[in-house]
């Protein structure tokens, strides 16, 4: 089975940054996908049940936090890894993540090297 990561961003250059990071995995065998919004991302996660999602928190037509919330708790699919970014000084909310199951956060402007060796863990590609 192929493994999927997906990135979901508003922002085309946080995609293309996420990407560029990610883009060794797909020498490793894993697929990239990409989502621009909420309600894309929900359906490519429904279509495509890839094994991790980077998650942006503030978003149009659906937030990350609904977004994890519809997959974990709507879907039920708590095999996916859902990792929300949320910019610096952006009022992050823990407890509402924690609420909606996502797995992990990360703060923009974020560490590429960390970023990769998170989902290559998470991937089990160590």
């Amino acid at each position: 089975m192929t493994k999927k990561v997906l990135i979901v961003d508003d922002e085309p250059h946080i995609r293309i940054l996420m990407e560029q990071t990610l883009e060794e995995l797909e020498d490793e065998g894993v697929e990239l996908l990409m989502a621009e919004n909420g309600e894309k991302a929900l359906e490519t996660i429904k279509r495509e049940k890839p094994q991790l999602v980077f998650l942006d928190v503030m978003m149009p037509k659906m937030s990350g936090f609904e977004v994890c919330s519809a997959v974990k708790k709507d879907l039920g699919m708590r095999d996916v890894y859902i990792i929300m970014l949320t910019a610096k000084g952006q009022e992050f909310d823990k407890q509402k993540g924690n609420d909606v199951g996502a797995d992990l956060y990360m703060t923009k402007p974020f560490d590429p090297d960390e970023v990769l060796e998170k989902a290559r863990e998470i991937m089990g590609l160590k």
